[in-house]
């Protein structure tokens, strides 16, 4: 069973839904890309370095990456709106000692445990989407709520710019106080209370100590393989050890009564496929971002602020597709909407004037990114809604990573080696668009091949 209840959610109620996973995955995301505008500012204030201080974005990251699956199993396990609760608690509580900290040394631990609340809240903001709506309203649903979290994406460099400069970087992290005492209120006002009830109260800690270490050690390889080298030893070691982690965290799941993530997931094909195609998408967006950004401000010569407002206009086309995506998984067979979207974000990346080129990228590319959760979730059970949703976003927030950390090598690697740097981007670019959009269709058609799947 999904909703633990039973009773039939008014239309206040589902309203107050839309809004609870709204405000929290807005709050999330308005977090992440305020604060990467304040990193000199704070690094100043706290009179460290900013290389040392970068770990205030990538302890987050990590910590995000590696709990995003026991995120969504903790709620499918002892009730979706109680842990969303407790995840939304650590997330402003962390904001509320990071808003006050002395000194490096207390705000990376805590920008850690931010992680942590984050990865409790992506996956259970859908899934509690997903548990509230009937079927035939599910997909527009978790588009609205992907339309009006993706303007933090928009607005986000703005607020950050805006609070560091009038006021002070603290009240980046202290905004999240108000919007988080609010979530918590909308869901105890409007969300019933649901979890997986074909399962006990019981909890996988080998996998999920397994998992999270898994992860965690990959994307920390990942994350320092530019300063220790790629080909290094500790990178390595590292990248090794995260993937032994990672073998084991299956052996575990094939064993025990009652896994973390149920394996079954992985011959779901249309989930499969799905995830690979929402993966492809966010890894072609995050690493064409960086790549644009850098392109635009160190090739034509914007400053920060003129490449944020033009950026505005990818941002924005992303909180369109949002609730189109919803739409759009409600005619049509997700897996087929998905390719089709890639080609739109990869003509994007052809144009030859980037700065109008964003438009159509944005929009491509926002919508693989944000009707994925929506495919997904309307090809499992409601009972798995939790755990599905957070392999899917471990899967497509986790190699998007990569894609971003490879992106950065090349260009580095590839500027140092003589090439110009403005023709080296638009030669990644192209790649990015020819390989996203090749795969995404090649994906389509291999799917389209195979037997048909069962009702």
């Amino acid at each position: 069973m999904g909703d633990s209840e039973g009773t039939a959610a008014t239309p206040q109620r589902l309203t107050g839904v839309l809004v609870a996973a709204s405000l929290g995955m807005f709050m999330v995301q308005i977090d992440f890309f305020a604060l990467n505008l304040a990193l000199p500012q704070m690094a100043e204030d706290l009179d460290v370095s900013i290389t040392d201080l970068q770990w205030v974005i990538s302890g987050y990251m990590l910590a995000l990456a590696a709990f995003l699956i026991p995120g969504g199993r903790l709620g499918d396990t002892y009730g979706r709106r109680r842990m969303l609760i407790v995840g939304v608690a650590i997330f402003a509580g962390a904001s509320t000692v990071c808003a006050a900290a002395p000194s490096a040394g207390v705000i990376i631990p805590f920008r850690v445990l931010q992680g942590v609340g984050a990865a409790i809240m992506f996956p259970l903001c859908v899934a509690i989407v997903s548990n509230a709506f009937p079927a035939d309203r599910q997909a527009r649903a978790i588009g609205n709520v992907y339309g009006l979290s993706a303007l933090a994406t928009a607005i986000g460099p703005f607020f950050g710019g805006f609070f560091t400069e009038a006021l002070s970087w603290r009240g980046i992290f202290l905004i999240n106080i108000p919007v988080g005492a609010l979530t918590i209120a909308m869901l105890l006002y409007a969300v019933r209370e649901s979890r997986d009830e074909t399962v006990p109260r019981h909890l996988d800690w080998a996998g999920l100590l397994s998992v999270a270490l898994g992860i965690g050690l990959v994307t920390f390889a990942v994350d320092r393989g530019e300063d220790w080298g790629w080909l290094g030893a500790d990178t390595l070691a590292a990248f090794l050890a995260g993937l032994v982690l990672l073998v084991a965290f299956v052996a575990v799941e094939k064993r025990v009564r009652w896994p973390l993530v149920d394996l079954s997931l992985f011959r779901n094909r249309p989930y499969v496929v799905v995830t690979a195609m929402g993966t492809l998408a966010n890894i072609a967006f995050v690493s064409t971002t960086l790549a644009s950004t850098i392109y635009l401000q160190q090739v034509r010569g914007f400053s920060a602020i003129e490449a944020g407002a033009i950026y505005l206009v990818a941002s924005g086309m992303i909180a369109f597709t949002g609730p189109l995506s919803g739409r759009l998984g409600e005619r049509f067979t997700v897996s087929h909407v998905i390719p089709i979207s890639m080609g739109v974000g990869a003509a994007g990346l052809v144009v030859v004037a980037l700065d109008l080129g964003l438009a159509v990228f944005g929009g491509g590319y926002g919508l693989g990114w944000s009707i994925v959760s929506v495919g997904t979730q309307q090809v499992v059970p409601t009972a798995k809604a939790g755990a599905a949703s957070g392999v899917t976003l471990a899967l497509v927030i986790g190699l998007g990573g990569l894609g971003v950390a490879i992106t950065a090598a090349l260009i580095e690697g590839l500027s140092a080696s003589g090439s110009p740097e403005g023709g080296v981007i638009e030669d990644i670019l192209l790649v990015i668009a020819a390989s996203s959009a090749a795969l995404g269709f090649l994906l389509d058609a291999v799917d389209r091949r195979l037997k048909p799947r069962p009702a």
